[in-house]
C-alpha cells in the first residue's frame, strides 16, 4: 500500500478542520494515511476540537503564526512518505482522491505534482489551475476590468480543453498532492510569503525540475471565502506577496518552460 502524508494548517477554524479531517478520514481507503494537523496558534478552540474529535491525530502547535507555508514546512522533518498532500481547512473530499492521485503519480514518474479539479460546495467550478502569475494576469484577475477579460479567461485557463490532464504554471495551494522527496528536496514553501502566491513559487520551482498537471480526474470541495477580496489586512498581505513574487522572478513575462505531459 502506498504510503501517503497529507497536513492540513489551522488558524482559528476548528469547525471548518474537522470537516475536513473527517472527510479524509472516511473517504481515503486505499493508501496508508499519516495525516498531520499544524495549529498556527489560534485563539479559539480549534485544537480543542480536534483534540475532542480525534484522539489520535497528529497534531503540531507552533505557539506562533508564521503563515501559510511556514505551517506546512513544520512537518517537513517528520513526514516519511512517498506522496504528500497539502490541504486547507476548508476543503471537503467526497471519494479517495488521495488514492487515485497516488495512482496517476506511480504511472507518471515524470509528473512531480498534481492539482486536482475544485468545486464550489455547490458543485460549480472554481478555476484555481492557472498560467504562470504575470503583473498584467494578475491585474486582470483581481480587477473584473472589462478590458482585460480576454487576459483574464486565458489566465484561468477557461477556454481550453481541461477534461485530460494537462500542465498548469499555478497549482492551487488549497490542495496540491506532490511527491514527497521532491517537496522535500526544494525546502518546501518559500516562508517569505506568510499567505498568498507561496502555492505559485512551489508550483514554478516543481516546474523547473518536473511536470505540474491540473488533473480532472478526481474532484475536492472548497468552501471558498476569498478573505483578500473582504478583508483590508488580507487584502494588503495578498499585495505584498505579488510584490515579492513579481521581483523574486524578475517581472519574466513567460519565466521558466512549463514542462508538458
Amino acid at each position: 500500500m502506498i504510503e501517503v502524508s497529507a497536513c492540513i494548517v489551522t488558524y482559528n477554524n476548528g469547525e471548518k478542520a474537522v470537516k475536513a479531517v473527517e472527510s479524509l478520514l472516511e473517504h481515503t481507503r486505499g493508501v496508508d494515511l499519516d495525516l498531520y494537523v499544524v495549529d498556527n496558534n489560534s485563539s479559539d478552540n480549534t485544537v480543542e476540537l480536534l483534540k475532542d474529535n480525534f484522539p489520535g491525530l497528529n497534531i503540531v502547535e507552533t505557539g506562533e503564526n508564521k503563515g501559510f507555508g511556514a505551517g506546512h514546512n513544520r512537518v517537513l522533518g517528520f513526514i516519511d512518505s512517498k506522496y504528500h498532500a497539502i490541504v486547507n481547512p476548508d476543503i471537503v473530499v467526497k471519494e479517495d482522491v488521495l488514492y487515485k492521485m497516488g495512482q496517476y503519480l506511480e504511472e507518471h514518474k515524470d509528473v512531480g505534482l498534481l492539482s486536482p479539479k475544485v468545486l464550489n460546495i455547490d458543485g460549480s467550478v472554481q478555476h484555481l489551475g492557472k498560467k504562470e502569475p504575470t503583473l498584467l494576469r494578475i491585474l486582470a484577475n483581481r480587477t473584473g476590468w472589462g478590458f482585460l477579460e480576454k487576459v483574464r479567461r486565458d489566465y484561468t485557463m477557461q477556454d481550453e480543453d481541461l477534461s485530460e490532464p494537462v500542465p498548469i504554471g499555478q497549482a492551487t495551494g488549497c490542495f496540491m498532492f506532490i511527491r514527497t522527496e521532491l517537496l522535500k528536496s526544494l525546502g518546501g514553501f518559500d516562508e517569505r510569503f506568510f499567505m498568498y502566491f507561496e502555492d505559485a513559487d512551489l508550483t514554478k520551482r516543481v516546474n523547473e525540475v518536473s511536470k505540474v498537471l491540473y488533473f480532472p480526474d478526481v474532484c475536492v470541495y472548497h468552501e471558498w471565502e476569498r478573505g483578500g477580496a473582504k478583508n483590508l489586512k488580507l487584502f494588503l498581505i495578498q499585495v505584498a506577496s505579488m510584490i515579492k513574487y513579481l521581483f523574486k522572478w524578475k517581472f519574466r513575462r513567460k519565466g521558466s518552460k512549463i514542462r508538458q505531459a
